[in-house]
């Protein structure tokens, strides 16, 4: 087997495999290490809003846009927006077509079509890297779980908030924002939670009060997906037995006493497991100094909280700008990480600073509010 690789990419996700896609282009071979056992291995979690700045530029670079319209979710930008008591304040119905600034696709679908558009050999799956180190002028050698290792001359670390890679540049680990999420399913919600589908709607829902609430969003294959979020201490989840699933749901809808019991049911109804997951964040501003033949992108870079959008979005731009400053450099590596680097360090500073404070937005005082104002320009009315 050979154990060496030009450029070494770490992370199948979105922005892993844009840049692989975009250097493939461009005639560039990469290869792709991913701790999943294989392209199936997990869900790969609901809606994604991809943007005309960001998301769509890297598609198109990728030469994957007109396929990306294909999967759009249109009516998808449906947005909804209750109180507690299930009050509507805001009902906005979605388009009809795909020429919005940011149309809604699943997010397991848009990853099906990064993967279809790479040689079939380009992944190695269930290869889940545990550390990396400079063998000098550049060069690294990657080690995995199964005791195997590899060297590269250009190793990119793609690999996500707790990233192996990051450390070869940066001590920077993910805080605690204060917000955990509990993420939950209603399949075939139409047919089946018809209540529920009705509450959501056609395409976003955001019930919120008292720092805590309930975001749910309707995907393609007609389940809805709810992440419940609570302002809570960061070891509260890890209090919660999430085996016991009836147990966990009395645990989380223990938080939520006084709302109405419509908003409640997208918990109370839910189908299989619950899921807990903790929303952590980088510094706003993170960034490093250029060190020889390696980088990162996506959430190893720059890991925000999801209140603005622009995660997957941006991971995929830093996969796409990297592999056309590769392309535009031949030869010369370091140049096109500096130019990549310069160019991600502001763009990405800009959006955590917008993720920090929609998160603030969300979950401090007056938040529906506040969030409407960011939807129409100005202050709700009072009434």
């Amino acid at each position: 087997m050979d154990n060496h690789y030009p450029i070494t990419i770490i992370g199948a996700g979105l922005g892993g495999l844009s840049l692989a896609r975009v250097l493939h282009v461009n005639g560039i071979e990469a290869a792709v290490f991913d701790l999943e056992a294989d392209r199936h291995a997990r869900t790969q979690g609901g809606m994604l809003d991809i943007h005309a700045e960001n998301g769509q530029i890297a598609l198109r670079a990728a030469g994957l846009h007109d396929g990306f319209l294909a999967l759009v979710h249109r009516g998808g930008d449906a947005t909804r927006v209750l109180d507690k008591r299930a009050t509507v304040h805001w009902d906005e119905t979605g388009e009809d077509d795909d020429n919005g600034d940011g149309p809604e696709v699943d997010r397991g679908q848009l990853r099906e079509l990064l993967l279809d558009s790479l040689p079939s050999d380009t992944i190695r799956w269930g290869r889940q890297a545990t550390g990396a180190r400079p063998l000098g002028d550049g060069r690294h050698e990657v080690t995995f779980a199964d005791g195997s290792r590899i060297t590269t001359d250009l190793l990119v670390g793609a690999d996500g908030a707790w990233s192996r890679t990051r450390p070869l540049l940066s001590d920077a680990w993910p805080a605690y924002t204060g917000i955990s999420f509990v993420e939950a399913t209603l399949d075939e919600a139409d047919t089946r939670h018809p209540e529920e589908a009705a509450l959501v709607g056609q395409g976003m829902l955001f019930a919120l009060d008292g720092g805590k609430g309930f975001l749910a969003h309707r995907k393609t294959d007609g389940s809805l997906h709810i992440y419940t979020a609570l302002r809570v201490a960061e070891d509260w989840l890890d209090t919660v037995d999430f085996t016991d699933t009836d147990a966990a749901k009395a645990t989380v809808l223990a938080q939520f006493d006084g709302w109405d019991d419509t908003i409640k049911a997208l918990i109370a109804h839910a189908d299989g497991a619950l899921t807990p997951r903790k929303v952590n964040t980088l510094p706003v501003g993170h960034r490093w100094n250029r060190v020889p033949g390696v980088t990162l992108l996506g959430d190893a870079a720059h890991v925000m909280s999801p209140f603005a959008g622009e995660g997957a979005n941006l991971a995929m731009l830093d996969g796409a700008q990297l592999g056309l400053a590769l392309a535009a450099h031949p030869g010369d590596t370091e140049k096109a990480l500096a130019v990549y680097e310069e160019e991600l360090f502001s763009r990405s500073e800009e959006k955590a600073a917008e993720s920090a404070a929609g998160l603030e937005m969300c979950f401090g005082p007056d938040p529906i509010a506040q969030l409407i104002g960011v939807f129409t320009g100005g202050p709700e009315d009072s009434h």
